[in-house]
């Protein structure tokens, strides 16, 4: 029998980090450790474990969670197809997060071949002199367009990632274009959080709060447009943005009249902004769970303890599931249920994960009072 106290804890995406290894070393990555240290990577038993566990915990759900193969650079990893393919026998619905320079011919039909549902591909810049310079590699860009190619020849569904900085946010709807002309079935946009490498990248590339606000409006008009499925991560206050900009009320009439609709993953369905331990969890390349990839809080090890008794017993996600403690002007802002704020952000800070939002323009009325 299911625990009606678990029914709105509802895992939709696990992150794993498959591997630590990466052809590439981007400026605002996240990871820390160099590709020596590839040999701590859970092992193929392990990893198989991790896959079991996480079937086990979608049974007691209403929906299969989804598993995005992330990295360092999952292609790096000998034994990924093997695993996808467990994941799809166990009902996971498989997903892969790469750098699109390792993906050939003969790649892009495997991975078509096994059935992976989606493939996201990061490009930083639409054009190479801007994406080169974040993935510090030359030639990087046009290798990534290649690939794309290849999933595209293969009829892969792929969206583009891009991670906005001082340095490309000027060429968002340049970035968005580009996907649209490739075939990209969505674009998420990533704010930058000050983790990993990305600590250093934030002292010179970091959007202020009123770029942030401004870059909200801009990309809730291209979400407007209903061209390609859009998402904002790490940037929760954009569901504020939508309902202030009329948008929300448009999506939801989609929804309802049938209709396909832009935005949140193409689910339609109302969605907190920072889905931290809420929706999302991310398990690093040693088995350490955390509420997301961008925030360092250790809720567990998946070596030690069942995947399922950490997504419902650990106290610090359930902290930022209730949200009542939130504090600033999160703590007191009419938005707070819609977006939370950036658990990320706010821990990068202040080392307080609760805290508010640092880079949030937005001053709630009750704020004032």
């Amino acid at each position: 029998m299911k625990d009606p106290s678990r029914s709105k804890q509802i895992l939709r995406l696990l992150f794993w980090e498959s591997t630590i290894k990466c052809n590439l070393t981007c400026a605002h990555c996240r990871r820390i450790e160099s590709d020596e240290q590839a040999h701590t990577d859970l092992s193929t038993a392990q990893a198989k474990a991790l896959i079991e566990q996480l079937a086990e915990l979608g049974k007691g759900q209403p929906m299969m969670p989804v598993l995005v193969f992330s990295g360092g650079e999952p292609l790096c990893r000998q034994d990924l197809f093997e695993l996808i393919g467990q994941a799809k026998s166990l009902g996971i619905t498989p997903a892969l997060a790469t750098n699109g320079t390792l993906v050939d011919t003969t790649v892009a039909k495997q991975i078509s071949d096994s059935g992976v549902a989606r493939v996201s591909v990061s490009l930083d810049g639409a054009t190479a002199e801007i994406h080169n310079r974040l993935r510090q590699l030359e030639g990087s860009f046009e290798r990534a367009i290649e690939g794309i190619g290849h999933l595209r020849d293969r009829q892969v569904p792929f969206q583009i990632n891009i991670t906005l900085t001082k340095h490309n946010a000027h060429q968002l709807e340049d970035v968005y274009e580009l996907a649209r002309s490739l075939g990209a079935v969505a674009v998420h946009i990533f704010m930058l959080v000050p983790v990993g490498c990305g600590q250093s990248l934030a002292e010179t590339d970091m959007l202020s709060p009123e770029q942030y606000e401004q870059k909200m409006v801009d990309i809730c008009s291209l979400d407007g447009r209903g061209e390609l499925q859009m998402k904002v991560t790490c940037g929760p206050h954009y569901e504020r943005v939508i309902r202030q900009q009329g948008l929300y009320k448009a999506r939801m009439k989609a929804v309802h009249s049938g209709g396909e609709t832009p935005g949140r993953g193409g689910h339609g369905a109302p969605s907190r902004g920072c889905l931290a331990g809420l929706g999302v969890l991310f398990v690093g390349h040693q088995g350490d769970v955390f509420p997301c990839g961008y925030l360092p809080v250790n809720c567990g090890n998946v070596l030690e303890d069942k995947l399922s008794d950490i997504w419902y017993g650990s106290k610090d996600l359930a902290r930022m599931r209730e949200g009542s403690e939130l504090e600033g002007k999160c703590g007191v802002c009419g938005y707070k249920q819609i977006c939370g704020g950036c658990r990320g952000r706010a821990y990068a800070a202040s080392g307080n994960y609760m805290a508010e939002e640092p880079f949030c323009a937005y001053v709630p009325p009750e704020a004032t009072r």
